[in-house]
């Protein structure tokens, strides 16, 4: 018997979704920082063994979108609603139970079976806990309710263990050797935004995007020209930083990152452009791989 199935990771920003995505398909595939909003795509990671295969998908925190990029980011998290085998609902024992009751009224509405997971247990007690079990409880009845720390990995064995007795009978959707749908231009571009959200204040990282303009690799090393668009000139500024320093820091931690992500050696060149406006165009965004078909 072979089962296999997708596992949908939904929730809002900053409960620590893609440091869950990443204990439980043993690899780093989405990038997680103490930020908000982080993850803007649906990134899948893809676990296999012999009798199963199970294909985890971290979507962006669920938000009321402000402009056309939150837009698109809120589908992603919709439309993993939709094809779900199991649903992973990730908060936090920070977060008020009621944010975002209109997600959660669709998450109420799915037939396939939810995981509540409460992230972060460290961060409270005892009696705070059950008391929020319980409004959880009430809101989302349908759900097993599961207390757990991603960093810690308290009770991610668990919740593997829900998943594989949960999971349909079914052949594998991928080649058992890929372990996730996204090219390796797409990790490189999480890399270097992961660096700019850790190093910028404010507004600056989500008024950045990341692309790749060349990817050339060979046997030993790969040459990688990407591109950091802004919104402003006065960002462009901030980016770069006094005598390059700042864009020079990103550069270096990012080229590191790589050489660890692909065992190779890594050549990389970044540039900072403005494209004014990028986060609410729908051609630019099309362009960046926001717009679903």
């Amino acid at each position: 018997m072979h089962k296999a199935g997708f596992v949908n990771i939904v929730g809002n920003p900053n409960v620590g979704k893609s440091t869950l995505m990443n204990v439980l398909v043993g690899e780093r595939v989405s990038i997680a920082t103490f930020k908000a909003q982080t993850t803007r795509h649906r990134i899948m990671g893809i676990y296999n063994s012999e009798e199963m295969q199970i294909v985890f998908s971290d979507t962006p925190g669920v938000l009321k979108p402000n402009y056309k990029l939150q837009e698109s980011m809120l589908n992603f998290s919709n439309s993993a609603l939709a094809d779900a085998d199991v649903l992973l609902y990730v908060t936090d024992v920070v977060e008020k139970p009621e944010k975002n009751i209109e997600f959660i009224d669709k998450v109420r509405k799915q037939t396939a079976p939810v995981l509540l997971l409460i992230n972060k247990i460290d961060l409270s007690n005892q009696d705070d806990l059950v008391t929020l079990v319980e409004k959880w409880k009430e809101l989302m009845p349908q759900a097993e309710i599961i207390p757990i720390s991603a960093t810690a990995k308290f009770n991610t064995d668990y919740i593997m263990k829900r998943i594989k007795e949960l999971l349909p009978e079914s052949p594998p959707y991928f080649d058992k050797n890929q372990w996730t749908d996204k090219p390796a231009r797409f990790f490189v571009t999480e890399i270097i935004r992961e660096k700019i959200l850790l190093y910028y204040d404010k507004e600056i990282p989500y008024s950045v995007e990341v692309a790749v303009e060349q990817f050339k690799e060979d046997a030993k090393k790969i040459h990688i020209h990407a591109v950091i668009y802004v919104e402003r000139d006065s960002q462009k500024g901030i980016i770069i930083g006094r005598q390059g320093k700042a864009l020079k820091k990103v550069a270096t931690e990012a080229r590191r990152d790589l050489e660890r992500f692909f065992g190779k050696a890594i050549f990389l060149e970044t540039y900072v452009k403005v494209d004014k406006d990028w986060r609410s165009s729908d051609r630019e965004l099309r362009n960046f791989g926001y717009h679903q078909d």
